[in-house]
Parts: structure tokens; sequence; C-alpha cells
């Protein structure tokens, strides 16, 4: 009783905390109460810019007149930021043309301005210095103009970026070779060129107090299920946080199951991808300032499924994604189960192998289990090693390292030729499915240390442990093993084969993810008649 008390009272305090964050949708700058409101006199407001911007060198502020009226003005932008040939044609050189009156009456000069004089297509009245701040920060000019107490914010964005190149950690034989950047508006366009459609929507926010990072959530409105939509709002404004650098940042918050080693989030950096997921219902969040896109609610069997598989013909297709699947339980099981047949189970290995591995480890000082965690360690030593140098050099040192260090410990009789062999194999296979390289790690370390003290009757009942804890998560309410666990028919069609396109006609069903008809019925080719 007293255990259910605790934990109500906990939930209340989480409840009540979660609410108290939400009410933060936006994060603030917290400008002082005295800079907050603009002031009609453009010289106050200088002041006020200089103050909350102290002496940065890139800040650009521009006084000058309107014409030949004698309105002063106020131009504020970042340099760097800011396109200078869009500012000195269409915002300075019409304003300033000396043979131009603006207007008489000081009262409605913002908006003739607005409709006569700039030459901007975004352009944004505000009456809030916050505001004004933002859309300075995020490259776009600040126009203030005497006798107003609004300002106007121009589109003027321009920076240095890189250009759309090939996916790095999606390499894909067939289909396209565009991946996204770390400029959202680039990104956002990507994903418009494959779906063309009114019904894509993106909603923008702005998460971090200090880095104000924008946020945009992709679905497509007839697709996707409008709770996971709001929970998706939900979970991203209770965000509260300095800064958010990264969609890594975001993904450990609104994770289902954040103890679980396994994703429950999903992302990609193919626009291809990210379409073919929202037109299944899922819904996409894109983060400023990096090509990786979140993809929500996310399933088990999407880490064995890679975008060329829909791209080549179903079979080959099919016969790969099952060496995955082999691939995916050897890289965890592998060590584990050679050190529980050599340890425990000597007479389930052939009598032939049996003789080849003992007198492979006669000499060998330390026992099965040690050698494999041994290789292990070394293993991710040299992973690591190779991904953090650079590319020519990191390769050179992850081959050639493996091929030294394995021929070296086993004629120093440290390691047996047969745990370097399986340590190999154990390496290889963790290369075919990358997007679960950090979880196999972590299982097979678990499954190393039972079967080296119960044997396979321990890693029997591990990997059933392991069944049971993938069948109990969710991602965003959707069930993690779908289609496997709900079984439903429709979606087995794309788990362990890839059925060819025209026997796909659903859309995967399950709790939270609409389905429905993709295609035409009937749609399966035949051969022309003859006439």
């Amino acid at each position: 009783m007293l255990k259910l008390l605790l934990r109500k009272l906990r939930f209340l305090n989480i409840s009540r905390k979660k609410s108290s964050r939400e009410r933060k949708s936006q994060p603030s700058m917290n400008l002082k109460p005295q800079y907050r409101r603009l002031s009609e006199n453009v010289e106050s407001n200088e002041r006020k810019i200089r103050e909350i911007f102290g002496k940065s060198p890139d800040v650009t502020i521009r006084k000058f007149s309107i014409g030949n009226s004698g309105i002063n003005a106020l131009l504020v932008h970042l340099d760097g930021m800011s396109d200078l040939e869009i500012i000195n044609d269409n915002i300075l050189r019409p304003l300033m043309q000396e043979d131009r009156k603006i207007l008489p009456d000081r009262k409605n000069t913002l908006e003739c301005v607005i409709r006569k004089s700039v030459n901007i297509d975004e352009v944004v009245k505000v009456d809030d210095m916050e505001e004004v701040i933002d859309g300075i920060l995020m490259g776009d000019s600040a126009l203030f103009i005497d006798g107003s107490s609004e300002a106007l914010i121009l589109n003027t964005k321009s920076w240095e970026h890189r250009q759309v190149e090939v996916p790095q950690t999606e390499i894909s034989v067939r289909g396209p070779r565009e991946g996204f950047t770390e400029v959202l508006r680039v990104n956002t366009v990507l994903l418009r060129r494959k779906i063309k459609s009114p019904d894509l929507r993106m909603e923008t926010m702005k998460l971090g107090r200090r880095t104000r990072t924008n946020i945009v959530i992709a679905y497509i409105k007839e697709l996707a299920d409008e709770e996971i939509v709001e929970e998706v709002r939900r979970r991203l404004k209770s965000v509260d946080m300095d800064a958010v650098l990264d969609s890594g940042y975001l993904e450990e918050f609104i994770e289902d199951n954040p103890l679980s080693p396994f994703p429950t989030v999903g992302n990609t950096e193919a626009p291809d991808k990210l379409a073919a997921k929202l037109l299944e219902g899922r819904v996409g969040i894109f983060v400023e300032g990096t090509p990786f896109v979140l993809v929500v609610p996310y399933l088990f069997v999407e880490n064995l499924q890679v975008r060329e598989d829909y791209y080549s013909r179903p079979y080959f297709a099919s016969l790969i994604r099952a060496i995955r699947f082999l691939a995916l339980h050897l890289t965890i099981l592998s060590p584990a189960l050679y050190v529980a047949m050599s340890t425990f189970h000597p007479a389930i290995i052939p009598p032939g192998l049996l003789v080849t591995m003992a007198a492979a480890h006669e000499e060998i000082p330390f026992p099965s289990y040690m050698e494999a965690l041994i290789m292990g360690v070394v293993f991710e030593i040299l992973r690591e090693a190779g991904v953090r140098l650079p590319r020519p050099v990191g390769q050179a040192v992850s081959i050639v390292g493996a091929l030294i260090l394995g021929e070296a410990a086993t004629r120093a009789g440290i390691i047996s030729d047969t745990m370097v062999l399986v340590v190999t194999l154990t390496a290889i296979t963790s290369f075919v499915i990358p997007s679960l390289t950090d979880v196999s790690v972590i299982l097979r370390l678990t499954a190393l240390i039972i079967g080296s003290i119960l044997g396979i009757f321990g890693i029997v009942w591990y990997y059933i442990f392991i069944l049971i804890h993938l069948a109990s998560l969710r991602s965003f309410g959707v069930p993690y093993m779908y289609p496997l666990m709900p079984f439903e028919l429709q979606g087995i069609k794309d788990v362990f084969i890839r059925a060819p396109w025209w026997n796909m006609s659903y859309r995967p069903e399950t709790s939270g993810l609409k389905g429905g008809r993709r295609m035409l019925p009937g749609l399966r080719p035949s051969p022309a008649k003859n006439k």
C-alpha cells in the first residue's frame, strides 16, 4: 500500500511538472521589461539594440534618412547571415532615393514602405523587441522608422552551407543520391519535391532557451493519426533546456522507453525514405542544424529494411533481408555460443572440430570467455579509431590494425585461431545493420557473460527475455514488434521478405496507423495477349 501511495504521489508530481513545462510552448529570451517595448524614437531603439548585443562586431547598424522626407530610419542585421546585395538593392537604395518622398504623414510611413518601397517578398510587422532580436538572429533585417512603435522584419537570410550530397549513413546502389543538409529550409524543400501534395503539413516551433532552434513537424493530414501528431507536439513542447544542437537531443526526451537499449525513435538523412514513411502515416521531425530527421512511430523491423529493398526486384531483396536477420543473430550470439559450447557443452560439437579447437586452445593461458572479452574490446577500439580518424587514415588503421593484432596475438599464444575467426565473423556481421550497432554491442557483451556462467541454457533464457522486452515496447502508442506482435497479414509481407509492389496494395494498419489502400487492386502485370 505504501509503495502504491508513493508511486501515485510521484506520478502527480511528474504530471504537475509536465503541465508547467507545457505552458512554455516557445522559449523566451528573458529580456528586461524596459527592453521589450519598441519606442517611436529610432535613437531609443538603437540604444536598446546596442545594449542587448553588446559590442558584437558582426551586428551591423545602419542609420539613414528616407528620401527627402527627413524621416530617420534604422536598419539592423548580422554580417555574414544576411545577403548584402538584397539589403543594398532592395531596401537601402529604394528608401534613400533623394527624389522620392515616401509620405508626408509620419503615422502611415510604415505601411507605405511595405506597399511601395522595399522589394522583399516576406515582410512581417512586429511590436515586440524579442521578435525583432529573434528575426535578426535568424539572418533577417530589422527596419525601424521614426514615429512608429513597430518594426519590419525583412527576409534577407543568406549564409554559407553544405550543398546537397549523397547521404553518408544510408548508401544505396540504386535509388536517389540526394541527402538532407544542415539547413532547415533546404530539407523541407527536398521533402516537398518528393511529396507534391497540399496535404503535406509542416508546423514550426522553437526549442532551446539559448539556441532557439527551429523545429518542423511534418506529416500528411489524411494519413497521419491526429492523436499521434498531437502527442508529438506535446512531447516536443515539454522539452525545456538551454540548447538543442542536434536531433539526438530531442530523441532522448520524446522516446517511450528511455531505459531500453532499443531505439523507438527512428532517424534518416534520405528524403525518399522520409517521404515513404510519411506516406505510411508517420510523422517527421526536422531539427535545424542537422541532416538527420527523426521519424515516429518507429518499428523494430525497420532496422532490417533499407531503401534499396524497394528499388530492386523483390526476390533478391528478400534474400538479402534474410541474410540481415541471420547477421543480427550472429553478431549478438556468436561469441556467447562459442564460449558456452566449448566450456559447458563440448558434446554437441562435432568430434573433428572439437579436436581442432582443443589443439588450438592447448597453450592459451586464458579461458574462452576471457579470450572473447579481450578480442571484443580490441575490436571496439579499432572500430572507434577507424570512425574518428580521417577517412583514408581510419580505413588503413582499422584494416591493418585488425590483421596485425590478430596475427600477433595468435603467434604470441594469447588468443587462439578459432577465437580470432569467431570475433572476425562477429565484427563483419555487425556492419550489416548499422542502425543496431550500439545495441548489438550491449547485447553481445551481456550474452557473453551469461553464456560463460550458465551455458546455452542461460543464452536461451536471455533470448526469451529479449523477445519479451521487445514485445512490451511501444513507439508513440504503436507496438514495437508490429506486424509480428500483434500479427497482421498485410504487414508481414514486408518483414522477412519484400513482397512485389503489386501485392502490397494496403498500407500497414495497427493502433496509431490509419492503414488503407495505397494503390488500385489488380495491378499485377500479365503477358500481352497474342493478336
